[in-house]
Parts: structure tokens; C-alpha cells; sequence
């Protein structure tokens, strides 16, 4: 293994140490042989598995505390084996995500609990341990270049010494150096069929392809652009944490025929990858498809019409490009840009330094001509000293700030000239402005933000608007002019339509960001609040909130928040609230600390003082700006514990009591992105959140009451919660709310929060009360798939009482119900299935359920690949069994189905295998059946799973090996698969149904001598006695008749054996 290892194994040259294990075909293959060996080696060489290593091995591991099970002792993070070694020390010891495992028995077991993770486990101890032998036997047998002679002395040994653990050692070196050779001949085979891929053979391919792609019908392809510009200099465009899995690069590739193709070029080959993550700017960098040698063997296997495209043009394919002009459409990379040092993966556009170069070139056409001034500009300059935007009487700033290399000198006075040499104007090329790499939410509830709109690219003047060209003008007065003129510049900027996507792109195209972010670090204030006016309305296009984080205009805002100020604090406010879309400006927020200062604007003044002063409506303003600041920041997950941690629950409380709409909906808007954390939910319910969240659903604002049904649907995960919510008479306002089904999202939150509420018995009878369930059902039809799942949802709690599977019956819910049991979305599938195997309980519900063909959906739905949907599925089959008139013959019309429900048994899931065993126990209940399924090895499947832990896995395993102990030699198969002496051990759990449904499954496995043997063996005598007192008749009886069976044994064996 370590001559593999050392000389077969492909190891990455990037990281720290000797490299990271790539991510290849031939380490792949090297990884499933040794993990083979390893599994199987202590059943085979039992007595040299149980042999201790010398020192352990010793990895940072992935497996969390709770995979591990019987035979070892868990102590918070802190996992280790009962089995010791000599030394009193345990044979695997687990701290935090350290892993110590010293005997192969041990590892065998490891990789067996690893499951899915065997893979990544195995790669991690071998990267730890580069020479595994030295740890298993010592340093004396370590792999060495050259003769290898430790085998010869380790014989010698032997023979001079009766030592069983020499012996021992001698076996284990033996299996090792054959799984050694076996791993070198494998990847001799592997290496001889291999090519490497390097970043100048890709790159080259690349450009390449380009050059014979565009949107004509004869290219080859429609597109191929790299995902990140930025190269490093070995020629990778891979991030190093990638790098050191042997990848290259990522490419976006959209042929003629086909969705975009999401590929990775790697040193082993090209292959596709998973695309881009919904809701984060990153890459699936998981393997979805076989390795190719390069990119044009990829797509000649995936895109049909890129073989035919490229056949056409073959010659001029493979020969090098006769001339320089043939690449003019590749962007070029001004020495100036390149030379400016970049950090790794801030991705940049490389061709902003040429769109500046053109910028100014239009600029100095522009200057060439005559403008006159137009006659708003001439009102405007008229009346510029009596603006009404600015007070003579504001203070200036007295604090000394931290200044920024790129940002203007202060203004000491009023009167200072703002020269163009103090406006010193941040590199432009620093700007990210693709939308491709729009950075979204750390947070589940985030929303995707809006497509960005694309840049603008005008080749002449006459496609823009006179704005576009006066708002230029105006810049250029911003740049050179004194505090005067920037004053009137910046009023006369904003009586244009800034919500106008030119109006916007015209202050970015002529580097207007940069002055208006460097005015707000001067000591002006008219300025600066005239700057966050413009900021504040143009921060809603979303290239332009990429722009103001890349200058620096965050960290500015949020000094600005400190400012005695109280117009600047706002402004500065509902500007970040408005940049803070997209998560790397919210981190940026929160690590300047903005979280704590924005939480500061809500303590301004006593939400319940009776008299207001005429300071407090600028105090309440403050505070909305605070609060929607507060609302876009929250949904970051660190940002959330950050508001926490500054104390902002009790602030936000206390504005929950103020009747001011246009606080009250940031404010809860806060609340319920918070709510999806567990703490958030504690203190919402403490703090008595929960009645003024009620109140607010009876509002006249449809906003405000979405957001108060959306922060219930999170709370209401917590029972407690849910008894607030009727207590303080939310059910009705939630109810009367299901009537108002034309705004989709209020319906999602409101359907969303009955959903949760109706999990408490109490709360659906209230719904009952309130005709809530004719109205869910009625949604049924013609709603968007969250209005959908969220209602079917909540039926699917209500059906859990007899009466409302009657009213969804008379209703006409049944069939809309059905019909959804052919949806593709997985949340939907999962109530649904609950919803009809609840209704499935009433016979005549059962009936339409049948005649609409609902059953076969239900069984159809095991083939689903999503774990969830396969167990709720099953959990809905079993009552559907248990109702329908002649279930045997239902159930052995479904062609395969009992196969197919039998091979779920192979599942890794806990919550699959309990409703799948709870399936086959109604399914046993017919012979034909019963027959069908032993034949299909039900029973070697269900003896498998006999040694859980899991009450609930225990209680129907129980059930249906009881069951299916009812045909043919089956209660003696059981015996012999070993299922026997785990299910006495089922006796000692604390669950009274576990202790129903094992004692009839040992009372028919009692019909077998040997079973009776192998239970008394385990004790089960003494159990039973103490559960036939059991006040459970059905308990009662069938540990009875178990003792009687084993009684009757031993007398029959005490009369032959004495007469």
C-alpha cells in the first residue's frame, strides 16, 4: 500500500506538505480497492483485525458524533470505542473533528458507518498518513526505495521467537504487500490510458472554439466564456482550494442544441459539473458525468449539432489561425490594468481601462460642441440658494475620521474650493458590473435579487437622451466646482428622473460614483446629504450598488451613521438598506460595524410617550431607516447573530407597539427573516412579540400582514408559539385572511402559517370552527406551487381528525388532491402524500381515492429519488391498504411494486426503512402477497436491519417480521439470518409500542425450537415475565403465549432426555 501510494497515486503539487490526493479516475479506483480490503478484512482475518497499531491513525474527519452507535460511548463532541487496547486506551477516540482509530477492526466499522462518506474518509486518512504501515506495524516496516529487506528480518524474527504477535505483525506486512502490488498493477493499467490536460492545452482549446463560435447557424457553438477572468500564474483560473483537486478551470458553454453546459477542465480530463448553486455565486463542483480527454471529445458526445457544425468546416478547424485579426472580438488588456495587482477571485472586468479610454473620448466630442444651457438649468441656478434640501444652520463634523488613500481631502471650511486634485477618483477597473457574479443570500429566506439590467454598450450619440449628456455635464461641475456650485450641481442632478436606468448609467459611464461617494467623507454637510439623496434613488439599479460597495461607499455610510447629524444618519440608512441586497455588501456592513450603529437608531425616543415633540417625528424617521437598513442586513445568517448580540430583539419589540405603519413593516420584516433561527424564535416568543404579531394581521396594510403571517409560519414550529397564537386570537385574522387570494405572496405566508399552527389538535378545531378547511380546499386549483404546498400542508394536519376528512370529502378535495400526486416539486410531494394517505383512512374517502387511480400515483412515488418523498409515500400507502376493498388484488395489480417496495429496504434512511416496514406488515396481511415478497428475500432484508436503535425503526421492523413469520419456513430463515437476539434487546426500550410489536414478533418466531433457544439464551424469559402483569392485553398475551412455547420446549427436551 505505501509503494502505491508513493509512486501510483496522483497527488496535487498545490497546498501545504506534499500535496492533497487529486481527484482522478486512477486515485478513485486505488481509494475503492483499499476501502474494499479494509471492509472486509475483519470478517476475514478476524484475529489480526482485533491487532492494535502501534500509533494510531490519525485524520480530520467529516463524520458527525451522531453516526456512531452501539459500542461506543458519546460525551458531547467527544466519541470513543468501548473496546480498549492493553493500555486502557480506546481503540477509536473521536475529539471535535479529530479521528484516532487504531485497530483495522475499528476502521472496518468506520467505513461501514461512513456509508455515502467512505470515499472522502479514506482520502483524508491517507493524506494524513502518507505511510499507514509505519503506523499499523512501526517505523522498522515503512515503505524505502529500493531492496526491501524488512520481511526478511521480520521471518528471522519469527523463527527465533514464539511471540503470537510477531506471528501477528508477520500475516498483517503479508496483506499488505499484496494489496500493495495489487494497487500498482492496477493503476499500471490505469496510467497507461491516461492523459494529462494542462492550463496551456486548455486555454489554447478554448480560444480556439471561440474563435469558430458566435450566433451564426454554422458555428460550432453559440457561446464559451470562462466563469472567472482573473488567471493565476500557473495558468489556473480555479480557486488554490480547488487547485489542489487537480482543477484547471470552469467553462459555461451554450451550444446550438442544448441548455448551457457547466464543465470543469481538470489534469484528469474534462467532465460536466453541477452548475451554479441556486441562491450563492458559486459552483457544484461535484462530478456529473464521465471524464473526456478534452473539450471538443465532450461536446462531440453531448451536442449533436456540434458535430455537424463542426464537420462542415473541418480543414479550417484543426489549422492554426493564419492572422492576428481573426481574435479582434477578445477583449484586450491594457498594460496599465494588467499591471495593477489584483486579489485572488475579485473578479474584475479586464476591459474597463478601454471603456474609460472610450468614455473620455466621448466626453471630448462632447466638449466640442456648443450646449446651450436649457431652461430648467437656468431655474434651477436661480434658485439654488433658497433650496430647500439643506439647512445654513448644520453643523459641521468635529471628529477626525480615518482617512482613505483614495478619498478627496475634507473641506475644513464653508468656503474651501473643491479643486479637481482634492477629488482624487478611485480606479474605476476596481468595479464589478456582470451579474454573473452578483453574490446572493447566506440566509434560506433570502430571495433571488432582480436581473440586473445589461450594460449598456452605445457605439454613437444618437440612441441617448439629452439627459444622459446633461447629467455628464453636471458631473464635471461636481468634480472642479467650490461647495456652491457642487450644491447646485447635486440639487439640479436630483430634478432629474434618477429612477430613469439612463439617468443612472449616465453619473457611472463619466466616473460621477466616485465624486458623489468622495463628497460624503468632507466636512460638508450640505454636500454630503446631496450626495446620499442621488445615492439613495440610483442604489436601486443593481449595477449600481455593485459600483458604490466597490468604492468604498459602504465603510463611509456607515461612519456616517455616528453623525450628530440626524437628516445625514437617515439618508446614510435607507442607502445602505438599499446596497445591502447581495451578500458581500452585507458582510461588508457587518465587519465595519454598521450592525451595532443601525441598531443604535432605534433607541432614539419612547415608542409609547403620549406627547410628541418636534424632535420626535425626525426620531421616528431615524428609526425606519434604521429598521429597513436592519431588514435588508438580516438575511445573512451572521448578520442575524450580530443583531442579537447588539441587543436589537428588545429595541424591535418595543417598535412593534408603535401604530406607524411605515416602521411597523421594516420592523417585522426584520422579525420574521430572523425567525428562522431557533434563538431569534425563543426571544420573539418571550419578549410577547407573538400578540402584537397577531394584532398586525387585522391591518388595513396587506405588506405589514404579510410579513406578520410570515414571522408566525416561522414561530409556529414551537408548540408554545402555537398556543399563543390561539390564545391571542390569531386564528380567526388568518382565516378571514385565506378570502383574499389574489396577492399570491400574502396567501403563501398566511396558508404557510396555518400550516403550522394546525400541527396543535386544539388550533384545528378552531379552524374547523372558523370554515378555515372549505376555504384550503377551495385553494386547491390555480394557485403558484408555495401557495400549494403550504396548503396542502396544512390539510394534511387537519385530516388528522375524522370530521375534516369528510368536509374535504364533501368539499370535492379528494381529486384536486390526487391530481397533484403528479407534481415534480419534492416539498409538494411530501404533504401530498400525507394529505391523501390521511384521507385514505375513511373508507369512502378510500373509494374515490381508488377509482381516480390514486394508489398507483402513491406506489409510482417509491421510484422518486428524493428520500423524503419515498417515505411519505409509503406512510400513505398503508392506510390505503389497510381501506381499500380488496387490497391483496389492488396491490398485485401494480406490475413490480412489491419488488420495488421490497428493494427500499436497502435504504440508507431511517425514516424510509420504518415506513416501508410499516407497509410490508398491511401487505403480509394478504398470503398471495406475502408469498411474493419472501420470494423477492424480504426476509434476509428485514433480518439486516435488525440491530438499530431506532424506536421507531424498531416498533414496524417488529410488526412486519411478526407478520411475515406467517408463511412457509420463514419464522427459521429469521433464525438463521440472525434476527432473533436483536429483537430480545428490543424489550429493554422505554416505548411501550416497541415492547407491543416485539412481543408478537418473538411469540410467532417461539413456533421454532432453535429461535426458543437462541431467545432464552438472551435472556428473554426474564423480560416477558415482567410484561404479562402488562395492562396491554394484546402485550399481555403474546408474552404469555412466548414463555409457553419456551416452557414447552424445555419440557419436551427434560422428557426425552429423561423418560
Amino acid at each position: 500500500m505505501g509503494a502505491a501510494l508513493a509512486r501510483a497515486a496522483q497527488r496535487t503539487s498545490a497546498g501545504c506538505g506534499h500535496g492533497a490526493l487529486e481527484i482522478t479516475p486512477l486515485n478513485e479506483s486505488l481509494l475503492n480497492e483499499i476501502i474494499k480490503f479494509v471492509e472486509n478484512f475483519s470478517t476475514r482475518h478476524p484475529r489480526e483485525a482485533a491487532f492494535v497499531f502501534r500509533e494510531p491513525l490519525e485524520w480530520k474527519t467529516r463524520l458527525d458524533c451522531s453516526v456512531f452507535g452501539a459500542g461506543y460511548e458519546i460525551d458531547g463532541t467527544t466519541v470513543q470505542s468501548e473496546a480498549k487496547g492493553k493500555d486502557g486506551q480506546p481503540l477509536l477516540l473521536l475529539i471535535g473533528s479529530t479521528l484516532k482509530v487504531r485497530s483495522f477492526d475499528q476502521l472496518s466499522h468506520l467505513l461501514y458507518i461512513a456509508m455515502e462518506k467512505k470515499l472522502k474518509e479514506a482520502q483524508a486518512c491517507l493524506e494524513a498518513n502518507r505511510d499507514p504501515i509505519v503506523n499499523i506495524l512501526g517505523p522498522g516496516y515503512g515503505t524505502v526505495e529500493g531492496e526491501d529487506t524488512s520481511i526478511l528480518h521480520l521471518l528471522d524474527k519469527v523463527k527465533k521467537d514464539d511471540d503470537p504477535e510477531t506471528e501477528i505483525k508477520m500475516k498483517i506486512f503479508i496483506l499488505l504487500n499484496q494489496l500493495d502490488m495489487q494497487l500498482l498493477n492496477s493503476s499500471l493499467k490505469h496510467i497507461s490510458q491516461e492523459v494529462r490536460l494542462n492550463p496551456a492545452a486548455v486555454n489554447n482549446e478554448v480560444n480556439l472554439l471561440k474563435h469558430f463560435s458566435g450566433k451564426g447557424e454554422d458555428t460550432v457553438l453559440e457561446s464559451l466564456e470562462y466563469t472567472s477572468d482573473y488567471t493565476f500564474s500557473n495558468g489556473c483560473r480555479a480557486p488554490p482550494w480547488r487547485q489542489m483537486h487537480g482543477e484547471i478551470c470552469y467553462l459555461i458553454i451554450k451550444p446550438h442544441d442544448t441548455d448551457p453546459l457547466y464543465i470543469t477542465c481538470s489534469t484528469a480530463g474534462v467532465y460536466l459539473n453541477g452548475g451554479k448553486l441556486k441562491e450563492k455565486d458559486d459552483i457544484d463542483y461535484e462530478r456529473q458525468s464521465d471524464i473526456y480527454k478534452d473539450i471538443v471529445t465532450f461536446l462531440r458526445e453531448r451536442s449533436p449539432k456540434f458535430v455537424e457544425n463542426m464537420s462542415k468546416q473541418e480543414y479550417s478547424f484543426f489549422k492554426e489561425p493564419a492572422s492576428e485579426k481573426h481574435y479582434q472580438h477578445m477583449e484586450v488588456v491594457d498594460a496599465e490594468d494588467s499591471g495593477q495587482s489584483q486579489k485572488p477571485f475579485d473578479f474584475t472586468e479586464k476591459n474597463v481601462y478601454e471603456k474609460l479610454k472610450s468614455s473620455s473620448a466621448k466626453s471630448k466630442s462632447i466638449d466640442s460642441k456648443k450646449l446651450e444651457p436649457s431652461l430648467k438649468w437656468k431655474n434651477i441656478v436661480r434658485s439654488a440658494t433658497h433650496s430647500k434640501y439643506f439647512s445654513d444652520k448644520a453643523k459641521k463634523k468635529d471628529t477626525e475620521e480615518e482617512r482613505r488613500g483614495t478619498v478627496s481631502k475634507k473641506i475644513k471650511k464653508k468656503n474651501t474650493s473643491i479643486s479637481p486634485e482634492s477629488v482624487k477618483i478611485q480606479p474605476a477597473s476596481k468595479c464589478k458590473t456582470s451579474e454573473k457574479y452578483e453574490e446572493v443570500s447566506e440566509s434560506s429566506s433570502e430571495t433571488e435579487e432582480d436581473e440586473e439590467q445589461p450594460e449598456r454598450h452605445q457605439e454613437g450619440n444618437t440612441d441617448l437622451p439629452s439627459e444622459y449628456w446633461q447629467i455628464q455635464k453636471l458631473v464635471k461641475y461636481l468634480k472642479g466646482g467650490n461647495p456652491t456650485a457642487t450644491v447646485i450641481a447635486l440639487c439640479s442632478m436630483r430634478d432629474f428622473n434618477l429612477a430613469q436606468e439612463t439617468c443612472q448609467l449616465a453619473i457611472r459611464d463619466v466616473g460621477g460614483l466616485e465624486v458623489l461617494i468622495n463628497l460624503l467623507d468632507t466636512e460638508e454637510i450640505k454636500c454630503q446629504i446631496g450626495s446620499l439623496k442621488i445615492l439613495k434613488e440610483i442604489s436601486q439599479n443593481s449595477l449600481i450598488r455593485h459600483a458604490i460597495a466597490d468604492l468604498g461607499g459602504l465603510q463611509i455610510m456607515v461612519k456616517i451613521l455616528d453623525s450628530p447629524d440626524k437628516d445625514l444618519k437617515c439618508l446614510a440608512a435607507e442607502t445602505i438598506a438599499n446596497v445591502a441586497r447581495f451578500k458581500r455588501a452585507r458582510r461588508t456592513v457587518r465587519q465595519h460595524g454598521g450592525i451595532k450603529r443601525l441598531v443604535r437608531l432605534l433607541e432614539c425616543i419612547s415608542v409609547g410617550s403620549t406627547t410628541l415633540t418636534p424632535q420626535q417625528p425626525k426620531d421616528f424617521e431615524i428609526a425606519r431607516c434604521g429598521a429597513l437598513a436592519l431588514w435588508s442586513c438580516s438575511k445573512s445568517t451572521k448578520n442575524k447573530g450580530a443583531i442579537l448580540k447588539a441587543s436589537g430583539i428588545p429595541l424591535l419589540a418595543k417598535w412593534l407597539k408603535c401604530s406607524h405603519v411605515n416602521i411597523l413593516t421594516p420592523v417585522v420584516g426584520t422579525l420574521q427573516e430572523c425567525a428562522s433561527e431557533q434563538s431569534y424564535r425563543l426571544a420573539i416568543r418571550t419578549e410577547g412579540m407573538i400578540e402584537d404579531l397577531v394584532k398586525n394581521l387585522s391591518s388595513e396594510h396587506e405588506e405589514l400582514q404579510m410579513h406578520c403571517a410570515s414571522a408566525i409560519f416561522k414561530c409556529a414550529e414551537d408548540k408554545e408559539t402555537r398556543d399563543l397564537v390561539r390564545q391571542h386570537g390569531g386564528l380567526q385574522p388568518l382565516s378571514v385572511l385565506l378570502g383574499n387570494s389574489q396577492n399570491k405572496q400574502l396567501l403563501a405566508a398566511v396558508t404557510g402559517a396555518i400550516w403550522k399552527c394546525a400541527i396543535s389538535g386544539e388550533n384545528v378545531s378552531k379552524f374547523q370552527e372558523y370554515k378555515a378547511i372549505e376555504a384550503l380546499v377551495g385553494l386547491l386549483t390555480d394557485q403558484p406551487e408555495e401557495v400549494l404546498v403550504n396548503v396542502v400542508g396544512a390539510l394534511g394536519e387537519c385530516c388528522q381528525e375524522p370530521i375534516n376528512r369528510a368536509i374535504i370529502r364533501k368539499c370535492g378535495g379528494i381529486p384536486p388532491l390526487v391530481k397533484l400526486l403528479t407534481g415534480t416539486d419534492q416539498a409538494l410531494l411530501v404533504n401530498v402524500t400525507k394529505a391523501v394517505g390521511a384521507c385514505a383512512a375513511e373508507p369512502e374517502n378510500m373509494m374515490i381515492i381508488d377509482r381516480l387511480d390514486g394508489v398507483r400515483l402513491l406506489w409510482s412515488l417509491l421510484k422518486n429519488p428524493n428520500p423524503d418523498v419515498q417515505a411519505s409515500a409509503a406512510w400513505a400507502i398503508c392506510p390505503c391498504i389497510e381501506n381499500a376493498k380488496d387490497a391483496g388484488e389492488m396491490v398485485r395489480s401494480f406490475v413490480g411494486g412489491l419488488e420495488l417496495i421490497v428493494n427500499l429496504l436497502k435504504s440508507k434512511n431511517k425514516e424510509v426503512l420504518a415506513s416501508v416496514c410499516a407497509a410490508i406488515t398491511n401487505i403480509a396481511k394478504d398470503e398471495e402477497n406475502l408469498a411474493v415478497i419472501t420470494d423477492h428475500g424480504v426476509v434476509p432484508l428485514l433480518s439486516k436491519l435488525a440491530n438499530t436503535n431506532n424506536d421507531k425503526l424498531r416498533r414496524h421492523l417488529a410488526e412486519a417480521i411478526s407478520h411475515c413469520c406467517m408463511w412457509g419456513s420463514n419464522r427459521v430463515t429469521f433464525g438463521e439470518t440472525k434476527a432473533v437476539a436483536p429483537l430480545v434487546r428490543y424489550l429493554k426500550s422505554n416505548n411501550p409500542s416497541v415492547h407491543r410489536a416485539t412481543a408478537q414478533a418473538l411469540y410467532q418466531l417461539s413456533e421454532d425450537p432453535n429461535n426458543c433457544i437462541t431467545m432464552h439464551e438472551n435472556g428473554v424469559v426474564k423480560l416477558l415475565l415482567a410484561m404479562v402483569g402488562s395492562t396491554d392485553e394484546i402485550l399481555q398475551e403474546a408474552a404469555a403465549g412466548c414463555i409457553a412455547n419456551i416452557r414447552r420446549l424445555a419440557l419436551a427436551t427434560e422428557k426425552a432426555k429423561y423418560g
